[in-house]
């Protein structure tokens, strides 16, 4: 007996259900190892940007001791040379003070020694007698000689993140799918030519809203400084994170701070922040060519050697 029309269409609706129902899964999408069923957080520019000022006004004063990871090279270049057991403290002070020390692994002698004040920055490095001075803006083309790369105002830029300056423009963008779950705030700057390109990017877990990433960009688009944040924790009553990487892809080196001891809105008394040259030291300016006798050129010595070097 032939099936009417409608029994037909009945059965074939019911067949096809079947085949769904053997084909068809259902997959768990589970962010950062956090329970699926966790929720994700909401916001918009305004709170993104009022997250930001709130934690960057959080922190007057930072006191750290911190297990330091320093790295030679780039994922660019396909390989990384990584510096491991290297004790450090840090120390800052708003605005722009900072003092990072780091001692070599097991004889935990001192490995190098760094002060910036402002614009200027100094270099104490033991090992190779030296007392280097110079600015703390990095040089256009960057110093086959990695420790000429290094300043003080990287881990500055890092440490805390700023907010926008007034003449800048912001926008939001949700950067959620299947294997990530984060809010993205572009900083827009103004380059050469009056062009605009976006200066960085502050990245936000929406699972905690807590900064989780910030990139700096040249106005080329070539990344400055690309920082990630995670494993935040209360320091004095004051959020922040236990973990900083720090990558200069440019200048060829990065480094991964562990922080096993904070102290957050301690006083910190200026002389913290003083680092004169030692006697028997050579006097290196960046830009210039080392003097051949030690102290040739006092620290404070006006008279010293202050050009940019070219490379």
């Amino acid at each position: 007996m032939e099936l009417r029309p409608v029994t037909a269409v009945v059965a074939l609706s019911c067949s096809v259900l079947v085949l769904a129902s053997c084909v068809a899964r259902r997959r768990v999408i589970t962010r950062n190892k956090a329970a699926p069923a966790q929720s994700l957080l909401t916001a918009d520019k305004h709170d993104l940007l009022t997250l930001i000022e709130k934690q960057y006004k959080a922190v007057d004063t930072l006191n750290a001791t911190v297990d330091m990871v320093p790295a030679v090279g780039s994922v660019i270049k396909g390989k990384i040379t990584e510096y491991k057991d290297v004790l450090g403290y840090v120390l800052f002070k708003k605005p722009d003070e900072m003092r990072l020390i780091g001692l070599y692994p097991v004889v935990r002698n001192k490995a190098f020694d760094m002060v910036s004040r402002g614009a200027d920055f100094r270099l104490f490095v033991p090992s190779k007698n030296e007392f280097i001075v110079g600015r703390n803006e990095p040089f256009d083309v960057p110093s086959p000689n990695k420790l000429e790369n290094m300043r003080p105002s990287v881990f500055l830029d890092a440490l805390l993140v700023r907010p926008p300056d007034p003449q800048q423009r912001t926008a939001s963008v949700d950067f959620t799918d299947e294997d990530n779950a984060a809010y993205i705030l572009h900083i827009l700057d103004t380059g050469p030519g009056s062009e605009t390109y976006i200066a960085r990017t502050v990245w936000f877990d929406r699972l905690t809203l807590h900064i989780v990433r910030q990139m700096i960009f040249d106005p080329k688009g070539e990344i400055l400084s690309d920082a990630r944040y995670s494993d935040w924790k209360a320091f004095d009553g004051v959020p922040f994170p236990k973990v900083i990487d720090i990558n200069r892809p440019k200048d060829g080196y990065g480094v991964v701070l562990t922080l096993l001891k904070v102290e957050i809105n301690k006083p910190i008394s200026d002389d913290k922040f003083a680092l004169e040259q030692p006697e028997g030291t050579t006097l290196q300016v960046l830009g210039a060519k080392p003097s051949t006798q030690p102290n040739a050129h006092p620290a404070g010595d006006s008279s010293a050697p202050r050009k940019k070097t070219t490379h």
